[in-house]
């Protein structure tokens, strides 16, 4: 006998959804689809893990997008010997460009710009935005997910035995089988529901806690107890980041600057304090603000500096 220890099946599920993770990645080689092919083949459970895992996404992507009118090619991966040994569809993956175990937690990080989807062990999935960091603990007795920086959006698999719970700074939102998303700002919490229903409240004042059904959501001030509920008749505007959009009703243009620039190191700047109360209308891709600008200059006819590879600058309007 050895002193190999059989990995338990949630040692199995965390590993399956960390191949999930790196399958979509730029760098994958011919070595890492080497080692995917070893550790399948190494334990039986894994095959079925890794699909369970992949069936996790797809749920989650169906949710974030219609189908494209001119879809495209499939990946890369899809055809895969090593995903279709087992016969089954392979499923489209993209995860966060870095993801560290530690003590039975997953921390995931993105960077500036990034927009990405995985699927956690326990079936749920979840988008994340650009510059956020997650820590995931998933155990037999419980779902808890802390948001330390950024906004994420969750679709959480029923398992009314295990509440899952995502905690942003002193604020915690509940939920079984629902999807929302969270959002950490320097100001407070934001929470919007887009399916089924969460309950929210402060560390320290549960007796507060508020229920925020699919189409609402609410806000959290830093320093208070409560939960101010809000409702919208375009819930899924403020998650157009899912689609890699920025969705522009009536925003001021000081508002919408502070937006583009969640996504981009090229930075978008206003020339005066009158013209950030400008407002903005449209849908644009997070990723151009250069676009966004020349957008801006049509509309509003303002002169517009893109001479600074690290910044544009929006002037006054022009003569």
């Amino acid at each position: 006998m050895t002193g190999t220890t059989r990995p338990s099946a949630d040692e199995i599920a965390e590993e399956a959804a960390g191949w999930v993770a790196r399958i979509d990645r730029d760098d994958w080689s011919d070595a890492d689809e080497d080692a995917l092919e070893r550790w399948m083949r190494s334990d039986p459970r894994r095959e079925g893990a890794l699909l369970q895992a992949q069936a996790a996404w797809i749920s989650a992507e169906t949710a974030l997008a219609p189908a494209p009118a001119h879809p495209e090619p499939a990946p890369r991966w899809w055809s895969r010997r090593a995903l279709l040994a087992g016969g089954g569809a392979a499923i489209a993956a993209s995860a966060a460009g870095l993801f560290v175990v530690l003590d039975g937690r997953t921390r995931y990080d993105t960077t500036i710009g990034e927009i990405r989807r995985l699927p956690l062990k326990d079936g749920s999935a979840v988008a994340i935005n650009t510059a956020t960091t997650l820590d995931v603990a998933i155990t037999d007795t419980a779902r808890r997910v802390t948001v330390e920086r950024g906004e994420a959006w969750f679709q959480v698999a029923k398992d009314r035995t295990r509440p899952f719970v995502v905690e942003a700074g002193n604020v915690r939102v509940q939920a079984v089988g629902t999807a929302f998303s969270v959002r950490r700002r320097a100001e407070g919490v934001d929470i919007i529901v887009t399916e089924g229903v969460v309950e929210a409240w402060v560390e320290g004042a549960e007796t507060a806690r508020r229920r925020i059904a699919a189409g609402s959501g609410g806000f959290v001030r830093d320093g208070s107890p409560l939960v101010d509920l809000t409702a919208s008749s375009a819930i899924d505007r403020p998650l157009a980041w899912r689609n890699g959009k920025i969705d522009l009703v009536g925003t001021t243009l000081n508002d919408a600057v502070a937006e583009f620039n969640r996504y981009n190191a090229r930075r978008l700047t206003i020339a005066d304090a009158d013209l950030g109360k400008l407002q903005v209308d449209g849908m644009f891709r997070t990723d151009d603000p250069e676009g966004f600008a020349m957008a801006v200059h049509g509309l509003l006819d303002v002169a517009v500096d893109l001479s600074d590879p690290g910044e544009i600058r929006l002037g006054k309007p022009a003569n």
